[in-house]
Protein backbone atom coordinates (compact mmCIF):
# COMPACT_ATOMS: atom_id res chain seq x y z
CA UNK A 1 0.00 0.00 0.00
CA UNK A 2 1.00 3.74 -1.23
CA UNK A 3 0.46 6.62 0.77
CA UNK A 4 -0.54 9.91 -0.56
CA UNK A 5 2.12 12.22 -0.26
CA UNK A 6 0.72 15.14 -0.48
CA UNK A 7 -2.32 14.31 1.35
CA UNK A 8 0.01 13.15 4.16
CA UNK A 9 2.16 15.73 4.34
CA UNK A 10 -0.85 18.21 4.47
CA UNK A 11 -2.29 15.94 7.43
CA UNK A 12 0.67 16.22 9.42
CA UNK A 13 1.11 20.23 8.84
CA UNK A 14 -2.12 20.54 9.91
CA UNK A 15 -1.45 18.14 13.23
CA UNK A 16 1.38 20.20 14.12
CA UNK A 17 0.31 23.34 13.30
CA UNK A 18 -2.76 23.31 14.69
CA UNK A 19 -1.42 20.92 17.86
CA UNK A 20 1.43 23.86 18.59
CA UNK A 21 -1.34 26.34 18.49
CA UNK A 22 -3.72 24.51 20.85
CA UNK A 23 -0.38 23.99 23.48
CA UNK A 24 0.25 27.35 23.45
CA UNK A 25 -3.20 28.64 24.08
CA UNK A 26 -3.22 26.09 27.06
CA UNK A 27 0.04 27.11 28.69
CA UNK A 28 -1.07 30.89 27.92
CA UNK A 29 -4.81 29.66 29.93
CA UNK A 30 -3.16 28.49 32.53
CA UNK A 31 0.29 30.31 33.29
CA UNK A 32 -0.73 33.54 31.51
CA UNK A 33 1.14 35.00 28.40
CA UNK A 34 4.38 35.48 29.96
CA UNK A 35 6.45 35.88 26.57
CA UNK A 36 9.08 33.04 27.67
CA UNK A 37 11.03 31.75 24.95
CA UNK A 38 10.79 27.82 24.99
CA UNK A 39 13.00 25.41 23.60
CA UNK A 40 10.90 25.49 20.18
CA UNK A 41 11.26 29.84 19.90
CA UNK A 42 15.11 28.90 19.23
CA UNK A 43 13.76 26.33 16.67
CA UNK A 44 10.92 28.54 15.19
CA UNK A 45 12.15 32.19 14.78
CA UNK A 46 9.54 34.69 16.68
CA UNK A 47 7.56 31.89 18.42
CA UNK A 48 7.02 32.85 22.45
CA UNK A 49 4.47 32.40 24.72
CA UNK A 50 2.09 34.74 23.35
CA UNK A 51 -1.26 35.30 21.32
CA UNK A 52 1.28 36.51 18.42
CA UNK A 53 3.60 33.69 19.49
CA UNK A 54 1.22 31.12 18.71
CA UNK A 55 0.44 32.44 15.37
CA UNK A 56 4.29 32.43 14.30
CA UNK A 57 4.34 29.21 15.71
CA UNK A 58 1.52 27.43 13.95
CA UNK A 59 2.34 29.00 10.72
CA UNK A 60 6.41 27.42 11.45
CA UNK A 61 4.78 24.41 12.56
CA UNK A 62 2.49 23.94 9.40
CA UNK A 63 5.37 24.34 7.28
CA UNK A 64 7.78 21.86 9.24
CA UNK A 65 5.14 19.02 9.78
CA UNK A 66 4.55 19.46 5.58
CA UNK A 67 8.07 18.90 4.69
CA UNK A 68 8.26 16.01 7.92
CA UNK A 69 5.22 14.44 6.27
CA UNK A 70 6.48 14.67 2.74
CA UNK A 71 9.77 13.11 3.75
CA UNK A 72 8.41 10.38 5.68
CA UNK A 73 5.82 9.36 3.28
CA UNK A 74 8.61 9.25 0.38
CA UNK A 75 10.89 6.76 2.48
CA UNK A 76 7.60 4.95 2.93
CA UNK A 77 6.85 4.44 -0.47
CA UNK A 78 10.31 3.59 -1.00
CA UNK A 79 10.77 1.12 0.75
CA UNK A 80 7.46 -0.43 1.62
CA UNK A 81 7.23 -2.42 -1.61
CA UNK A 82 11.22 -4.06 -0.42
CA UNK A 83 9.97 -4.99 2.97
CA UNK A 84 6.28 -6.17 2.58
CA UNK A 85 7.25 -9.46 1.17
CA UNK A 86 9.12 -10.31 4.53
CA UNK A 87 6.29 -9.41 6.35
CA UNK A 88 4.86 -13.02 7.74
CA UNK A 89 1.36 -14.08 7.70
CA UNK A 90 -0.29 -13.44 10.77
CA UNK A 91 -3.22 -16.23 10.04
Amino acid sequence: MKLNVRAFALTCGLLWGLGLFALTWWIIAFDGATGAIPFLGHVYRGYCISPLGSLIGLVWAFFDGIIGGMIFAWLYNAFAPRLGSRVPDAA
